[in-house]
């Protein structure tokens, strides 16, 4: 029987080196990248707002005045624009290999502030078992017009807890606050690990570290700034390790993983023996 293991991504600046709206809906609204963000900064400080919903109501207002439908389609034909780092596309067959070949069932799965439409239209898509992120309410006509779901860093927190107790529902808020104990969880803690590189991250990188997981801070390769901020986190202990966002076997972050693996692969192995060695004395 294989263990299960649950790799879990941010995904601007974590698999990709931008945020996603970047690499097609800022060019057709016909503005740049930092005059968008600019606004929805300006937007969040002047209506003690959410940034999250911010971007989102304006990523509707400019698509209605530059004549564009925001529909599932068109978001996710934006997201087959999204760019990926290094060795991103290969890493979920390398990485799934390596588990298998230890005794490790490997899925993954998004956790980010960003759009689950846009991210449905990567090419990396159909490697997730679940994709937690933000996403919009269609009309009729099957245009977005609201919110139905804003991810942010508590946000994050909660999916977290959904994927421990097998939760694969958003709209679910029953079960997420039913008791069930430790050993009876699909998905345990010890077993995740976090991959992330901003602000909203941090409480669940965190979070799963304290709980006996793993959590690895990302940073652009060569980005001195992005490198000084994942290794701040270390020192803040709130991640376990810290490296540059290049998925190639040949990298560090790879090497990290598949010991990381090892080890979580190791702690079953020992549960179980003290489980039958507890039953063998029993019998007794």
């Amino acid at each position: 029987m294989h263990t299960p293991v649950a790799l879990i991504y941010d995904f601007d600046g974590t698999l990709s080196p931008g945020n996603m709206q970047e690499f097609g809906f800022i060019n057709a609204i016909g503005t740049d990248k930092d005059d968008f963000w600019r606004r929805n900064n300006q937007m969040s400080v002047e209506n003690d707002a959410s940034g999250i919903l911010c971007y989102m109501y304006l990523m509707i207002d400019e698509a209605k005045k530059n004549g564009i439908k925001l529909t599932k389609e068109s978001f996710r034909s934006f997201g087959s624009k999204i760019k990926l780092y290094d060795g991103v596309k290969d890493w979920f067959r390398n990485i799934n290999q390596y588990g298998s070949s230890i005794g490790l069932k490997i899925s993954h799965y998004i956790n980010s502030s960003g759009l689950k439409e846009m991210i449905e239209g990567s090419p990396i898509a159909h490697e997730f078992a679940n994709i937690y992120a933000c996403s919009f309410l269609y009309n009729s006509e099957g245009n977005a017009y609201w919110p139905a779901v804003a991810v942010d860093f508590t946000t994050k927190t909660q999916f977290l807890f959904k994927l421990n107790k097998g939760i694969t529902e958003i709209s679910d808020s029953w079960k997420i606050n039913q008791y069930i104990p430790e050993e009876e969880r699909p998905m345990p803690f010890q077993n995740m690990i976090y991959f992330g590189d901003g602000e909203t991250d941090i409480p669940s990188m965190k979070m799963i570290k304290e709980r006996g997981g793993h959590s690895i801070a990302v940073y652009k390769p060569g980005d001195k700034d992005k490198k000084s901020v994942a290794e701040k986190l270390i020192r803040e202990q709130r991640v376990n390790f810290a490296c540059p966002a290049n998925y190639n076997p040949d990298k560090s972050l790879f090497k990290v993983v598949k010991r990381i693996l090892d080890k979580i692969k190791a702690d079953n192995d020992f549960k179980r023996l003290v489980k039958v060695n507890q039953k063998r004395i029993e019998k007794c």
